[in-house]
């Protein structure tokens, strides 16, 4: 029984009929997990044979604890130059110690990802805004094109930020291989073409649309397998670089060396890593289980992406998370559970055992226009217009972690992105919307003056505060009553609306009371209206109520005509509510 808990719900309940469609879109998703897993390895510094180690066991580890029944995980070009970002200050890229370094930050990035699991800290996902997300993954995408405009030349180039590897290209642009060039522009063309017209132009031809996208997306596969086989045919590595020696088999099984120094340098990034490859990976696998009906687990998210990131340390790759490309080919080849993930893998290591020699002929210029054109997908021109028009803010802090990581690099841009994410959250509530509101007439609801007709006392004034109060906004909740006193001096009676605040912590409460004591020197008398219960709670905890000048309505309504008739007009009127 105990070895039965250890078996995930869904091979429990695994049915038959499913394996079909697990089996091809496992075999779909691995046509393009394979050139994908090679080029993100060489974009992470790494050789290209340990993208296909980061593409064996993780899928096995993340079927095996995760939710979504489709999510793909794998190397992704984010991650990787974040893993490069990280690396570089540390050793030479591709070098023994760099790759023991990728092992270790896949490891930590897991063992902090699979913590939080355990610690059921799935809402650590909402600690990145949107905007603040999709910035710093345009931005990180603009960054992977410039660095791969060198490999696509034929030159070489090193620079941490975008105006470094500008700067470097420019100068080696003498230096620029033509042949070499000429594939890889050429690559590119063909590679935009099909992702943006081969997909309506087979449909055109009376393909059906599923079958169109899944050819699309096969493109760069297509484009991988024609480049090596010219390559070989016409010996054409004398004349450009290719991905070279691939060792074949297995990767051996090893627990990473934790080298303490190495620890300490790496946590940083490693936790970066881990909570930007939750937010990226856990927002594909919610707008897929959406479409589909299903419930995701966040917690149990968590787990899977940390298990397949330790997974991934173990096999000697680096860190790993949900790919959106590849996942939606995975949704659209027809995969019904998890399954998928782990024929994936079972083919992923034929192609080691068997095919590795397949792949030494692979041009990197070729490598490179995969990459660019992949990034290009990932940089959101459109989500930036929309949240500059919907909220200035919101585009603001796109554009400035954009900025960041183009400017400063990744890790700064991603700190500065989730300072920005805070400031903005700050800013916002800082702010609190407050309204005078009067009667709409003929009814008992109470709307803002500026935007609907209604009915207004001279010595009652209404406002409604639309924020929770708290010590960082209630000065400018404060100095809106003042003004408001001033533009109305014959006031006698202040309402505060209190149904849209949640809490009032303790700077707040001591703000009401002075506030209280310093209506009553004005002959004004304050009142709360609409306060909700855990709120009246705590107040009552206090000595504000008993302090209160004024008296606590359970509506707008019944204090209008509390203040308007009495209290006996104000009885009748709770009744008629009753």
């Amino acid at each position: 029984m105990r070895a039965r808990r250890l078996i995930p719900n869904w091979l429990k309940n695994y049915r038959r009929q499913w394996l079909a469609g697990d089996a091809t879109a496992a075999l779909v998703a691995t046509m393009m997990l394979v050139p994908q897993a090679l080029a993100y390895a060489a974009l992470a510094g790494l050789p290209p044979h340990i993208g296909l180690y980061a593409s064996l066991l993780p899928l096995i580890g993340y079927a095996l604890f995760g939710s979504s029944s489709v999510l793909s995980v794998g190397p992704v070009a984010v991650l990787a130059l974040m893993t490069a970002s990280a690396l570089t200050p540390l050793a030479a890229p591709g070098s023994a110690e760099y790759i023991a370094g990728a092992v270790l930050l896949a490891a930590l990035s897991g063992l902090f990802l699979f913590a939080m699991g355990l610690m059921r800290l799935g809402a650590l996902s909402n600690l990145l805004s949107h905007p603040v997300i999709s910035g710093f993954v345009s931005g990180a995408a603009t960054l992977i094109i410039i660095g791969q405009i060198s490999p696509l030349l034929g030159v070489d180039t090193e620079g941490d930020t975008a105006l470094q590897l500008l700067t470097g290209t420019l100068t080696q642009l003498a230096e620029t291989a033509p042949f070499t060039a000429m594939v890889g522009i050429g690559a590119v063309l063909v590679l935009a073409m099909s992702k943006l017209w081969l997909g309506i132009t087979l449909v055109k031809l009376g393909m059906r649309a599923h079958n169109a996208r899944l050819l699309a997306r096969l493109a760069p596969m297509l484009v991988v397998l024609v480049a090596i086989a010219l390559t070989a045919i016409l010996h054409l590595e004398k004349e450009m670089a290719v991905v070279g020696e691939i060792p074949p088999g297995l990767p051996a099984l090893s627990i990473p060396a934790f080298d303490w120094s190495q620890v300490h340098r790496l946590l940083l990034p490693a936790l970066i890593i881990a909570l930007l490859g939750f937010v990226e990976s856990l927002s594909i696998a919610h707008a897929i289980a959406l479409r589909r009906g299903e419930r995701l687990n966040a917690d149990a998210e968590l787990r899977g992406l940390g298990a397949a990131n330790l997974f991934s340390a173990l096999s000697g790759g680096f860190a790993v998370t949900g790919s959106f490309a590849r996942t939606a080919i995975n949704d659209e080849g027809g995969a019904a559970s998890p399954m998928s993930g782990i024929i994936a893998a079972a083919l992923v290591a034929l192609v080691l055992m068997h095919l590795t020699p397949l792949f030494t002929e692979l041009p990197l210029t070729i490598l490179a226009a995969t990459i660019i054109v992949a990034a290009a997908g990932l940089i959101d021109v459109r989500g930036f217009l929309h949240n500059w028009r919907y909220d200035r803010t919101d585009g603001l802090a796109m554009a400035g972690t954009f900025l960041g990581v183009l400017l400063f690099g990744v890790e700064a841009g991603i700190g500065l992105g989730i300072g920005l994410s805070f400031a903005t959250l700050i800013w916002r509530s800082s702010r609190p919307h407050i309204a005078v509101v009067g009667r709409v007439p003929g009814t008992e609801h109470f709307r803002n003056v500026l935007r609907h007709t209604v009915d207004t006392q001279p010595e009652i004034l209404f406002l409604r505060i639309d924020e929770s109060l708290f010590f960082s906004n209630i000065n400018a909740v404060e100095e809106r009553i003042l003004s408001e006193l001033k533009r109305h001096p014959d006031i006698r009676e202040l309402v505060l609306i209190l149904s849209s605040v949640s809490r009032i912590d303790g700077t707040a409460l001591e703000c009401l009371q002075q506030i209280n004591r310093d209506l009553r020197g004005w002959n004004i008398r304050l009142h709360l209206s609409e306060v909700k219960g855990p709120v009246l709670d705590r107040l009552g905890r206090s000595k504000f109520l008993e302090e209160l000048s004024g008296r606590v309505f359970l509506s707008n309504y019944i204090a209008e005509l509390a203040l308007r008739q009495g209290d006996a007009a104000a009885s009748n009127g709770q009744r008629r509510l009753d």
